[in-house]
């Protein structure tokens, strides 16, 4: 049964104000010391679920189970192709910027630094290169998930299928969108979450990345009925722009301007994955569908 307007309402208003809340302990942490990573990576992980957290105590407030949040795993060609499409638009970003000189590929330095780790000493560097993608693409995985299962219990799992109930997909994905983007701001403005640009060019593209991924991951939660897909696409995510093809493109000059989540060719790759997702949107239950098949 749904919700009334106003529960919905009440639901959605407290869990923004404890996510928000929440996540004022750890923006001052790290805005004080001025780095993502100081506390040796903890604050950024408290930080993370801080929306987590959130949904469980507001569940909690409004009575609600907690296996409304979508902890079952669904379909697993929706789980795969979760973890496959940050690849393939992470792909196609950097073999751009690559292509047009906008960055280079190879990093020299990174390389060798991963090649002197491993002690892979004299192999070819395009055996290095694949053994560490390979190896990066299968084990880092669980790690990147861990710290990105905190958000999204709290996005995906709460907030999506709660706005969804009255603003239906495209409503939906921009609200998400606009919060999500908003709950990153203070440690993009006012610490070292970007890459060196402005910080309105910075704040630019990682709102619209945002947007387009927020039509990509709300589709995938609608869709399967599970948070996991969620994880999945923000761990994959991560995993593939932080740690692999952002630390493998050279820098050519200008190349901040276009690499990561604060350059310009992500963002215009994942609003051309949002395009195609939201014409996809015909194959999403209705909203009091979606809710009856939640709450049965």
């Amino acid at each position: 049964m749904q919700d009334a307007p106003d529960k919905s309402i009440r639901a959605i208003l407290t869990f923004l104000l404890i996510t928000f809340s929440l996540s004022a302990a750890f923006y001052l942490l790290i805005i004080h010391t001025g780095k993502i990573g100081s506390g040796f990576g903890l604050y950024v992980t408290g930080l993370m679920w801080c929306p987590g957290l959130s949904a469980l105590i507001t569940s909690r407030i409004l009575n609600r189970k907690i296996s409304l949040l979508g902890w079952q795993w669904g379909n697993t060609r929706l789980q795969v192709w979760s973890y496959l499409v940050p690849f393939l638009y992470a792909l196609i970003a950097y073999s751009v910027i690559w292509a047009v000189g906008w960055g280079g590929f190879y990093n020299h330095d990174y390389v060798k630094a991963v090649t002197d780790n491993f002690g892979f000493g004299t192999l070819p560097t395009a055996v290095t290169i694949a053994f560490f993608f390979i190896l990066g693409a299968l084990y880092g995985l669980p790690s990147s998930c861990a710290t990105a299962l905190g958000e999204e219990i709290g996005w995906r799992g709460f907030l999506v299928p709660e706005l969804y109930k009255k603003l239906g997909y495209t409503k939906t994905a921009i609200v998400a969108a606009i919060i999500w983007a908003l709950w990153h701001y203070p440690i993009l403005l006012f610490a070292d979450y970007n890459s060196g640009t402005s910080a309105c060019y910075a704040l630019s593209c990682f709102t619209a990345m945002v947007i387009g991924l927020s039509f990509i991951f709300t589709w995938f939660r609608l869709r399967s009925g599970s948070l996991w897909t969620g994880v999945l696409l923000h761990g994959s995510h991560n995993l593939f722009i932080q740690m692999i093809f952002t630390p493998l493109t050279a820098d050519t000059g200008n190349t901040k301007y276009y690499v990561d989540e604060f350059g310009a060719v992500l963002p215009v790759v994942c609003l051309l994955f949002a395009v195609y997702f939201w014409t996809k949107r015909h194959q999403l239950s209705p909203p009091q569908q979606a809710i009856d098949t939640e709450t049965q």
